[in-house]
């Protein structure tokens, strides 16, 4: 097989992790190299001016190399979690994911390093070695207790940030939770009793966070495999666990957990048993069941005999998961951007106490959407952020930053910490995160997305990734046997009935029913009974409509093949009904600098200004819908009026309907025309031309006089420019129904079935 040819029958994962390019990461250039002049001034001879000036003043290598925004993810494979000791290669997909989210949640370039070496010592010497290259060291699934040694070993000979994530980024997060929960129970971390179980380097990093925020040593239990850590024990025993020994004759979990306060449990499934949550606090007992995937306890068998208890897991289908992913990229951010030496214990508290501060705020309006349905309230429920609120960036990596100020380690301190927040702020859309939002309130409503060409392979996969990502149940429109032979082909578990619904249009005991709904709504429009059952048999789109129209289903997505107009047309007969009707094709493409609308590529080839001005209201409901504030552009040939051209007119029109419209709430938003396309993304040139522009920075929404302009700039960013593509999403239908292209891929039909899968209101 072609390397460049996906295995169908490769599992989910594996056909993730293979294609289109193997592996989750690449570099690339971020300075042109299109002529000589290029050439010289990024190689030789001009590269020797930046040698020359790092040798000379070696904190220059941040001004004039990226050394400053990249972090090295480095392991042995020792310790992975959930895979034990698989050795530094069979590592490197999850180094590979650290890597990733740290470019996802925090803007920051990694390298990751996975190495073959077993020796704590020798390993702390190749790491040391490498500060040159890297501004900062994140160590990673590095088995106990030799991440201990690793870890010092580099503090204390390197002058970057060395993190073992695994320790700290969980301390910092538990530490975030159990500020809150103290005080919803009403405690004070001075007063409490903890028994922990657990004692490896993240369990051993979370007790001393909790001593650092006030906890007494000779209050906190620690048990492991062997039982109570208590003073004497030689067996399974290292100088970080001898620091929480207990002078006691007690031996067990359940000779200690009386009366504790907290259990803080890092172990595995199981270990705490019903009966001993009995014996803890009677007054809000607080616990963290951190194992994952399955907790020490369910919160469900907590609550049983304490229903009062405060609980916390690894878990994302549970409330107040302790997740490092709300840390890591965070503090990393901060220590880069100041030049920190080192991550000391200021700038983990200055975490701690941003991330807990963060959970008492408000929510924020993208936060609620994110995770709608879900109490967002502070509280027993509401003990630490949800991991993609975008206001995390902002507060946590604006702490860091002054703490590494007020505490000496920063060598480039920021003078201006609100305009560094102000401008982490800005940086939270753009990147393929800003569809996090969508699924997660997909994930809390329960709609039943029907598809059209339900024996695609495309939409078989994406059947399958959505049962995973969220709630939705697809409805799938094709025939029994064909779509058991290639799930069974692709190695997708997806079983009729289990886990989705099938309409198959050569035998459902529907049949009759949907004939004769479609005949009712077109028996004037010359369809006969007969032409009626002969659709109901052989045309999907039409089946996928009147199924929505019928309540057997929520949303409908088609267009795998065929013409888009040709499906439009189906839809129209039956879905434009009360007060629906297509307004425009919108395309959201999320691009390497933010997201970018592109809109109407679809349903009106020569569209009226009428229609323009419809459609620049559509899209600007969408564009908020991802927490952004719209821009629009109206772009033609004509700029500011230098044309007599048919799209100037267009557009200049349509500038007057929208003014005239300024009175009303679905008009407010910032647009701007008509213009060429680099006046709308480059606001020096808009700026040039017109002074007093409409609105700053550059559009995020571009609307064009005609479709084949639309879709001409849709495809070119797409294969040019590296755009992930959202949609096209068909405005004006209530998200009733979406039409895709044939080009669309397994991931594109999922992110337009979550977008299907949000209510909305208005018709969107």
């Amino acid at each position: 097989m072609d390397d460049n040819t996906p295995d169908q029958t490769a599992s989910p994962a594996l056909h993730y992790h293979q294609f289109p390019k193997p592996g989750k990461l690449e570099v690339r250039a971020t300075k042109p190299l299109a002529n000589g002049r290029d050439l010289s001034l990024a190689y030789s001879p001009g590269v020797a001016e930046a040698s020359t000036a790092i040798h000379n003043n070696p904190a220059d290598a941040a001004l004039y190399t990226g050394r400053g925004n990249l972090v090295g993810v480095v392991s042995n494979g020792s310790a992975v979690l959930g895979l034990g000791n698989i050795g530094g290669l069979a590592s490197k997909p999850v180094m590979e994911g650290k890597a990733v989210l740290f470019k996802k949640f925090a803007n920051i370039n990694c390298f990751d390093i996975e190495l073959n070496e077993s020796d704590p010592e020798k390993l702390a010497e190749i790491v040391c070695s490498l500060e040159p290259t890297f501004g900062a060291i994140n160590l990673e699934d590095i088995k106990a207790p030799d991440c201990f040694i690793v870890e010092k070993i580099c503090r204390e000979r390197m002058n970057i940030p060395v993190f073992h994530d695994d320790q700290h980024g969980t301390a910092i997060v538990v530490g975030a939770a159990a500020t809150n929960a103290m005080r919803v129970a009403g405690k004070r971390f001075e007063d409490i009793k903890i028994v922990s179980t657990g004692g490896g380097a993240a369990g051993i990093a979370c007790l001393n966070m909790l001593v650092k925020l006030g906890v007494k040593r000779e209050n906190i239990w620690l048990c492991d495999i062997e039982g109570l850590v208590y003073e004497g024990r030689t067996t399974d025993m290292s100088p970080q666990k001898a620091a929480f020994a207990q002078p006691s004759d007690k031996r067990t979990l359940s000779d200690v957990i009386e009366g504790a306060d907290l259990f803080l449990g890092l172990s595995g499934p199981g270990v705490l048993k019903p009966e001993m949550v009995e014996q803890m606090s009677k007054d809000s007992p607080i616990i963290f069941a951190l194992a994952n995937p399955n907790p020490e306890i369910t919160p469900e068998d907590a609550r049983a005999v304490a229903p009062s208890a405060i609980i916390a897991t690894g878990r994302s289908d549970y409330p107040n998961q302790v997740n490092n992913v709300l840390c890591f990229p965070f503090i990393f951010r901060g220590a880069l951007d100041v030049g920190a030496t080192e991550i000391n214990d200021e700038m983990k508290i200055a975490c701690v106490e941003a991330i807990a501060a963060l959970a008492r705020e408000t929510t924020s309006a993208e936060a609620a959407a994110a995770y709608r349905d879900e109490d967002m309230t502070f509280g027993p429920d509401y003990l630490i952020p949800k991991a993609f609120d975008p206001r995390l960036v902002g507060i946590v990596a604006t702490a860091v930053a002054r703490a590494a100020g007020e505490s000496g380690v920063a060598e480039r301190p920021i003078k201006d910490l609100e305009a560094y927040k102000e401008s982490l702020d800005q940086s939270v859309f753009k990147s393929a995160l800003l569809m996090r939002p969508v699924f997660a309130a997909a994930a809390t409503a329960t709609r039943k997305i029907i598809f059209a060409e339900g024996e695609d392979e495309r939409v078989l996969r994406a059947a399958k990734a959505m049962i995973e990502e969220a709630s939705d149940r697809p409805i799938l429109i094709g025939r029994p046997h064909v779509i058991e032979a290639r799930c069974e082909k692709m190695g997708l578990n997806l079983s009729p009935g289990k886990d989705f619904d099938l309409i198959n249009p050569q035998d459902d005991p529907r049949y009759r029913d949907y004939w004769e709904t479609y005949h009712r709504i077109m028996a004037r429009k010359g369809v006969s009974p007969d032409s009626a059952r002969a659709i109901m048999r052989t045309n999907t789109t039409a089946i996928a409509a009147v199924a929505v129209h019928r309540g057997d289903a929520d949303s409908m997505i088609c267009g795998i093949f065929g013409q888009y107009l040709w499906h439009l047309g189906y839809v129209q007969q039956v879905l434009a009904t009360g007060g629906l009707h297509p307004v425009g094709g919108c395309s959201l493409l999320i691009l390497e600098d933010g997201p970018l609308f592109i809109a109407d590529t679809h349903v009106h080839p020569d569209p009226t200004p009428e229609e323009i001005a419809e459609v620049c209201i559509g899209a600007a409901r969408h564009v908020r819908r991802f927490g952004l504030e719209p821009k629009v552009a109206l772009c033609s040939h004509s700029q500011f009026g230098n044309l007599d051209s048919a799209s100037g007119r267009k557009m200049r029109r349509a500038m007057e309907i929208l003014e005239s419209m300024s009175d009303k709430p679905e008009a407010q938003f910032a647009f701007e025309g008509e213009m060429h396309v680099d006046s709308a993304l480059d606001p020096a040139i808009r700026h040039r031309l017109l002074p007093d522009s409409r609105f700053d920075g550059p559009a995020n929404v571009l609307v064009f006089a005609y479709a084949d302009a639309a879709s001409g700039v849709r495809n070119m960013l797409k294969m040019k420019a590296g755009g992930l593509e959202v949609g096209p999403i068909l405005m004006g239908m209530g998200n009733r129904v979406h039409i895709v292209t044939p080009s669309i891929t397994a991931r594109g039909l999922l992110n337009t079935a979550a977008l299907a899968g949000t209510p909305v209101t208005n018709y969107e």
